[in-house]
């Protein structure tokens, strides 16, 4: 009767975990948690979204690679499964996934460096006080008439990981324009798979609604949490989504 030695056994357990997390991965791949095209997260944060160590991990991405299910360029790991390439724009634009506000709307955008409203740190997780990327979005008429307002507050997570929007602290004075219509698509590329969730309400009287959106990552870290205020009277909202086809 033949024994399994304490290496055999070990290197038999290695290998049945990094199979084990390329199984999962895969599934992530498959189900669009990992959108086609997409960036994959680094090592570390693979490691820690699967509780193996980095080596285990890259012994996974090995495997896929190999089964022609991941591509490596200099960007890093991309799914190469059928879909959408992630050059291609999405359709949820920053803030809130809304049109433009129309013709002979005038819209202004900055970005201050200050402590969030008490609402948005408590979303973001961020303690009383600290300071954080905060971006104001003004839609009005030629006249004057406001027609959406919108204040988002990023989280340490998306400044961090995001390299586009860490830049905006060196600008964020208040004064200075900040497009940031491009948003979704940086966190994208940065290897974020984006969960959003909007709430409506009214405002007052039926003529203004609030939408409060909150988005997090496939690791359930917050990144954003936008207020957006519409005069319901004077604009319309807009939302557009773009679904992966079932597998």
């Amino acid at each position: 009767m033949s024994r399994t030695t304490p290496q055999e056994s070990r290197q038999s357990d290695e290998q049945t975990l990094y199979q084990r997390v390329a199984s999962r991965l895969l599934e992530e791949l498959r189900d669009g948690t990992i959108p086609p095209g997409e960036r994959l997260p680094g090592e570390r944060h693979l490691a820690r979204h699967f509780g193996v160590s980095r080596a285990t991990v890259r012994q996974a991405l090995d495997v896929l690679r190999r089964g022609g299910m991941l591509s490596t360029d200099r960007r890093g790991s991309h799914a190469t499964l059928p879909g959408r390439p992630v050059e291609e724009p999405v359709s949820l634009t920053f803030p809130v996934g809304t049109v433009p506000a129309g013709p002979g709307a005038v819209d202004r955008a900055t970005v201050t460096w200050e402590a969030p409203p008490p609402e948005h740190a408590r979303a973001l997780g961020l303690a009383p006080h600290r300071p954080t990327l905060v971006h104001r979005y003004l839609s009005a008429r030629a006249d004057g008439r406001s027609l959406r307002t919108a204040v988002t507050s990023f989280s340490a997570v998306a400044l961090a990981e995001v390299a586009e929007l860490a830049r905006y602290r060196e600008r964020a004075d208040g004064a200075t324009p900040a497009q940031l219509g491009r948003a979704y698509d940086w966190m994208r590329k940065a290897g974020l798979t984006l969960h959003h969730r909007d709430s409506i309400s009214q405002v007052g009287d039926a003529s203004s609604v609030r939408v409060t959106r909150r988005v997090r990552d496939q690791y359930a870290r917050p990144l954003e949490i936008t207020d957006l205020v519409v005069n319901a009277e004077e604009d319309t909202l807009v939302y557009e989504f773009t679904l992966p086809a079932a597998g």
